[in-house]
């Protein structure tokens, strides 16, 4: 450590003069731009990060959903569309009957020809979640915040939806999807859109 003494007349070295006020300001005031600068940038990276990262789950979501719910109608002995009246299992689903619109929340899909064994999708309006559910009883929550309560529907070839039980019809899933603002993040709304058929027509 150096030490300095005033001169005789009680000036002060030039070399140990400490910071004036108005230097020691700016620098305070350089040194909280620079912080508050680190400070935006850190937030706005979290931001992208989580809009990107809600975008690839739901695309994953989407990508690992569809395939599952193409496999089990491409390779089922029934399905039919209807709603879902009552909790999740097969007596609450209410089957369409010929002459009314092929359209309701609810899918029955029956693997083999044994109707003890099946599968249900449905959107269970309490909650605004779309459920699957199968035979022992295994209810599992795929999304939530599904906004359309007629997801399912049964269509021709063309894209119109059937008013009467065809073998050959096309089995039309859409689901709308609305998330609200949320802190550091905007609101976001989602549509998924897939149509299958059976590959063994009953």
């Amino acid at each position: 450590m150096k030490l300095t003494f005033p001169f005789s007349d009680g000036r002060t070295p030039a070399g140990s003069r400490g910071f004036t006020l108005p230097e020691i300001l700016i620098a305070l005031t350089v040194f909280l731009f620079l912080v508050i600068g680190i400070i935006f940038a850190n937030l706005f990276g979290l931001r992208m990060f989580q809009m990107n990262e809600t975008k690839l789950n739901v695309s994953r979501w989407s990508r690992e959903t569809t395939e599952h719910f193409t496999d089990e109608i491409h390779t089922c002995s029934f399905v039919q569309v209807g709603y879902m009246t009552n909790g999740g299992s097969l007596s609450g689903f209410a089957q369409l009957m010929n002459g009314e619109t092929q359209q309701g929340n609810a899918l029955l899909i029956q693997p083999t020809t044994n109707t003890d064994n099946y599968i249900l999708y449905f959107v269970n309006f309490a909650d605004q979640t779309f459920r699957r559910t199968d035979q022992p009883g295994n209810t599992v929550i795929l999304a939530d915040s599904v906004t359309n309560i007629a997801p399912f529907s049964a269509q021709d070839i063309s894209g119109n939806v059937l008013t009467n039980i065809v073998n050959n019809q096309v089995i039309h899933l859409t689901l709308e999807f609305y998330q609200p603002q949320l802190f550091m993040q905007s609101a976001n709304y989602y549509k998924l859109e897939t149509a299958v058929t059976q590959r063994a027509v009953q």
